[in-house]
């Protein structure tokens, strides 16, 4: 994923990065106002382009150029059901409903290029390149009742070419596409019929392509986006506003957009509509813009390079789809050779880009290679659903793995963890350590809150914020250090819904100067026990190690003592075992540690050759009531510090009936082996 955050530092630490932090809300524990996770979801796949999309009900509608659909994960080819250029899917689960239609055409390539449903939700109307829908003759638009899957026989229109976009409202559907007549009549790219199919007067002369429709939300008015440079004889290339009733020009906008553009898609909200632009060639315009409905006039336009397909206000966010390759006219990413398909921005300003960027591939060879085509938001058991369709083969942002034509996300709490945190240094400095890394990555949260580990101790934590092309570097100062003393340092990301990263890899440092005091763990390098009833048996490769009085088990142990560091001497030792899993393993007695004189080996020691061992005890373990409990026993110095930088060796008796077992070093894994804590300081 790809994040970061600013500052908040515990007692005795001190921080050295500020950068500043949002609080994430709690509806969806993303980072304000992102309310759609970048978690792709389990869905249903094309095998071609999704052109178009459409909701109601809680089902999804999707139009294109594709003949069969199949399910999440399986490969081209593999489970696939025919789906000729239309399916509908459950909004919530991705999964295939029993309505399919067939939409084809006698001579060419048939194909779905608009859908929208009509404001009571009971009709669907389709528009593209067809000639029957189910065998039911039409001619590029169609209208299917939603109720039964069934296409309305009432309504039949006659349009001369290829449907682009579609808006209805209660009593008129509005299209646009390539056509130059209905029904007979001269309408030049945009057209409007009553919902039975009767041509309107409505008459908006474009001289090319209509490819985007919206009705304002007063139904005064329709936006039209297309590749016209003419509406009604006025200059108003790519974009213009007519009345709704007569199709008559409201608002013109020569020189607007750059000749070289179109637009390609339209949404709204209460206050303005947004625009999504394609540009072919040299001072083209990609981006998006913002247009107040009480004025007409432009709110924002956002800059970046990478033609936009298609775009959707979700909760005071335009979600966009495109292949955006450069937002350097923004302050925001440079110039890059993989392309972004999926943005996120505030509908008041399109700076900077918010912190969501799932992202798919552009598509295979054969087609534009756009990536991601339509959008739309469908709701169903109480979440919002964020479907996105297109020409994509894979979700780059997830493992690149595969996933053709569909994909969706959700306003559900947020579930994967950002990245590990890389890059990171520990650095002795004036008063500490100095810790840096570089921010993590999400997806879904700019805002990241980072701890950091002192010898697997928490110490501190920082939060920050990143994306992806701006990962800067954090740091704390951690200045509850100890002179001359070795440290690894770790540090993880959290993400505002508490997906925690696993620690990053260590970064060690030695503080300078003489230490004051240290402390070294040591495990046994070798065990075993000898056993009174088998005198002459070895126990050397055991996982578990024995002590009786009664009927006597003894172990043994033996660690590599360290040379006190320069400057300290011992100050303390202490001895740690853990009983075995076994029921048997806890005793009601207690245990003395004694000073190994003899010698011995792990593989040869038997009870009959067992080594001498020190007058008295040097330690006592309090009886092991428990299983896997962990025992410990302070020892006397004199024999230990006598040993440094040298083996040393113990033994384990007991003057109990009862016999206690303990893991040896054999044990699968690390924790739990006899272990030795020798603690240094000044004289």
């Amino acid at each position: 994923m790809r994040r970061t955050g600013a500052g908040s530092v515990a007692l005795g630490l001190a921080a050295t990065s500020m950068v500043g932090f949002t609080s994430a809300g709690p509806a969806g524990a993303l980072t304000a106002p992102v309310a759609m996770t970048a978690d792709d979801l389990a869905t249903w796949q094309t095998n071609g382009v999704v052109w178009a999309l459409a909701q109601a009900g809680g089902v999804v509608f999707a139009g294109g150029t594709f003949s069969t659909v199949r399910p999440p994960g399986a490969a081209a080819g593999k489970g696939e059901q025919k789906a000729l250029n239309f399916q509908a899917f459950d909004a919530a689960s991705g999964a295939p409903t029993s309505c399919r239609l067939s939409f084809t055409v006698g001579t060419g390539t048939s194909t779905v290029r608009a859908l929208a449903v009509s404001p009571d939700k009971s009709t669907l109307y389709a528009g593209g390149t067809f000639g029957s829908v189910n065998g039911t003759p039409v001619s590029n638009l169609a209208a299917i009742d939603i109720a039964t899957c069934k296409v309305r026989t009432g309504f039949k229109v006659a349009v001369s070419a290829q449907v682009r976009a579609i808006a209805v409202t209660a009593d008129t559907v509005y299209f646009g596409g390539n056509f130059t007549t209905v029904a007979g009549k001269a309408r030049q790219h945009f057209a409007a019929v009553g919902t039975a199919g009767a041509l309107k007067p409505f008459t908006a002369a474009a001289d090319k392509a209509g490819k985007a429709l919206l009705v304002t939300p007063d139904g005064s008015k329709v936006v039209l986006g297309g590749d016209f440079t003419k509406v009604n004889g006025a200059s108003s290339h790519a974009l213009a506003v007519v009345n709704a009733t007569t199709g008559a020009n409201v608002r013109t906008y020569p020189g607007f957009i750059p000749p070289t553009s179109t637009v390609q898609s339209l949404a709204a909200d209460a206050t303005g509509f947004y625009t999504g632009n394609e540009g072919t060639g040299t001072g083209v315009f990609d981006g998006r813009i913002a247009v107040d409905f009480s004025t007409l006039n432009q709110r924002w336009r956002d800059t970046c390079l990478g033609a936009t397909q298609a775009v959707q206000v979700y909760k005071g966010v335009l979600y966009s789809s495109s292949h955006a390759h450069d937002c350097s006219s923004m302050g925001q990413f440079p110039q890059m050779n993989d392309r972004q398909h999926l943005l996120a921005e505030s509908v008041g300003n399109p700076r900077p880009l918010l912190g969501w960027f799932p992202d798919t591939d552009d598509g295979p060879a054969g087609t534009e290679k756009i990536g991601p085509r339509a959008m739309t938001v469908a709701s169903e058991g109480g979440t919002d659903y964020l479907w996105v369709g297109g020409e994509f083969t894979r979700i780059a942002s997830n493992g690149n793995r595969p996933q053709q034509g569909l994909v969706r996300f959700a306003n559900t709490p947020d579930t994967r963890a950002p990245s590990v945190p890389q890059k990171v240094t520990a650095t002795a400095v004036t008063g500490g350590v100095r810790v840096a890394w570089q921010a993590a990555l999400d997806l879904d949260d700019s805002a990241l809150a980072y701890t950091v580990y002192r010898d697997g101790t928490a110490v501190g934590t920082v939060a920050g914020t990143s994306v992806f092309w701006n990962r800067p570097t954090l740091a704390l100062t951690d200045t509850a250090t100890r002179p001359g003393t070795a440290y690894a340092y770790q540090v993880t990301a959290r993400d505002p819904a508490g997906n925690t990263t696993a620690r990053s890899a260590a970064a060690s440092v030695t503080t300078p100067g003489t230490p004051v005091s240290a402390t070294v763990t040591v495990t046994a390098g070798a065990d075993s026990y000898a056993n009174a009833a088998a005198p002459n048996a070895t126990y050397g490769s055991d996982q578990q190690l024995a002590v009786r009085g009664s009927s006597a088990y003894t172990a043994y142990l033996r660690f590599t003592l360290p040379a006190a560091p320069a400057g300290t001497v011992l100050k303390s030792a202490r001895l740690t075992v853990r009983t075995s899993s076994d029921p048997l393993a806890p005793s009601a007695g207690p245990l003395n540690v004694q000073h190994v004189t003899g010698s011995w080996t792990e593989a040869g020691v038997t009870w009959a050759n067992r080594p001498a061992l020190g007058p008295g005890a040097i330690g006592a373990l309090p009886a092991p009531t428990a299983a896997q409990g962990d025992y410990s026993a302070p020892l006397a110095l004199p024999s230990l510090t006598a040993a440094l930088g040298r083996t040393y060796d113990l033994a384990l008796t007991s003057a109990s009936t009862d016999s206690a077992w303990f893991w040896s070093r054999e044990a699968p894994g690390t924790a739990g082996h006899p272990q030795l804590t020798l603690t240094f300081g000044k004289p």
